[in-house]
């Protein structure tokens, strides 16, 4: 039996807020999970939340799609943003990347500056990746049914790009399976729910689906 449960994202902003900056003093979440599984959404209504409640304030948000060198770094990327954005705010100075064109195919000239704030929010696949983990005030992963991710990336993308999504997915499952990212996050969000909820204001909390492909599959 599924088990979920609605939640307020002011809520999960103010647990945030209470916990431990451990990228210097920077609190860091990573927003994980599968393509088109809803992990962009997610992210975005957090920092919204984040920029209502007393104390905090709008959080930069890294979308690590802006920093893979095309197709073929889906998973290699993480040294660029080590080195332009993690390793300068552990250090407690701002950082910044340059976004990556998929229509140009190469980097844009503009640095997106990235400042030492109080939290940092990375989205996108591997975020909560075993590497950064002791450095993570909160690991989200967002999960969807196979058969809805692959439809929703087709409707964003265009069906051009299927033989490389496919590639794409299978990347994913190889990653999230030796990684263990699911057993190892602090949160499983439903990015595909069912329940009577206002979406801007509460997300699903996803309970353990024993045997589900929602991110191995």
């Amino acid at each position: 039996m599924n088990v979920a449960v609605v939640e307020a994202y002011t809520g999960l902003a103010r647990r945030v807020l209470a916990g431990p900056a451990r990228l210097g003093r920077t609190r860091l979440v990573a927003v994980d999970g599968p393509s088109g599984a809803g992990k962009s959404v997610f992210a975005t209504r957090l920092a919204d939340a984040l920029a209502t409640v007393p104390g905090g304030g709008r959080p930069p948000l890294v979308r690590t799609d802006d920093l893979l060198d095309g197709w073929d770094d889906q998973l290699t990327f993480w040294d660029r943003l080590e080195e332009w954005v993690l390793g300068p705010v552990r250090a407690g100075r701002a950082g910044g990347y340059r976004r990556y064109s998929w229509v140009r195919r190469r980097f844009g000239d503009r640095v997106v500056p990235v400042p030492a704030a109080p939290v940092l929010i990375v989205e996108g696949v591997s975020a909560a990746r075993a590497a950064v983990r002791p450095e993570l005030t909160l690991a989200v992963l967002v999960t969807a049914p196979a058969g809805l991710r692959l439809s929703r990336a087709l409707a964003r993308d265009g069906a051009q790009v299927l033989p490389e999504l496919r590639r794409w997915h299978a990347g994913e499952r190889a990653h999230f399976a030796a990684d263990g990212t699911r057993a190892a996050v602090d949160l499983v969000v439903d990015g595909a729910p069912d329940v009577p909820h206002d979406p801007g204001r509460y997300y699903v909390r996803a309970g353990r689906r024993p045997g589900s492909d929602d991110v191995a599959g």
